[in-house]
């Protein structure tokens, strides 16, 4: 009976510890390698997530241009209101050591949104799959976020 003190002095701040700041910058990769749905032992989400990226192609030739990588990327930055980018950057298995570069232009005023970045059709075909990425998010000239892959360099 006597553990009760101290338990109730560490549960609160274990659980102050245990509170996290969002990330500032979140990426969801996304590789469509095939034409055709999905099996149906797949997630529900990646079905729904094919569906809604082939929406509206009808012929073969249509969905063979949306296969590819696509990346969502999730950003949350209160840091400030002026203008930014987000610069995704990227390697590509026929393309050697070149790296690649998507930019995506945010408003001033927005703190949060999310932006798509596309890898698909001739830029899929010729430059093969993706090896290796880096998304970046900069606010008014200074880099306030960054987020890689395992094997960027």
């Amino acid at each position: 009976m006597k553990l009760w003190k101290p338990l109730a002095v560490m549960l609160p701040a274990l659980a102050l510890l245990s509170c996290g700041a969002p990330r500032v910058l979140d990426i969801r990769p996304l590789h469509i390698r095939e034409i055709g749905s999905s099996d149906e032992g797949d997630d529900p989400m990646i079905h729904g997530e094919y569906q809604r990226r082939m929406h509206g192609a009808i012929g073969v030739k249509e969905q063979g241009e949306r296969l590819g990588y696509y990346y969502t990327v999730f950003y949350n930055d209160k840091s400030g209101s002026g203008p930014g980018k987000i610069v995704f950057e990227f390697q590509q298995g026929l393309t050697g050591s070149r790296v690649k570069k998507m930019t995506h232009d945010i408003p001033a005023g927005q703190s949060k949104g999310r932006a798509e970045f596309a890898i698909i059709g001739q830029d899929y075909q010729k430059g093969g799959k993706i090896l290796a990425w880096r998304c970046k998010l900069y606010r008014e000239g200074r880099e306030v976020a960054s987020r890689q892959s395992y094997l960027w360099r």
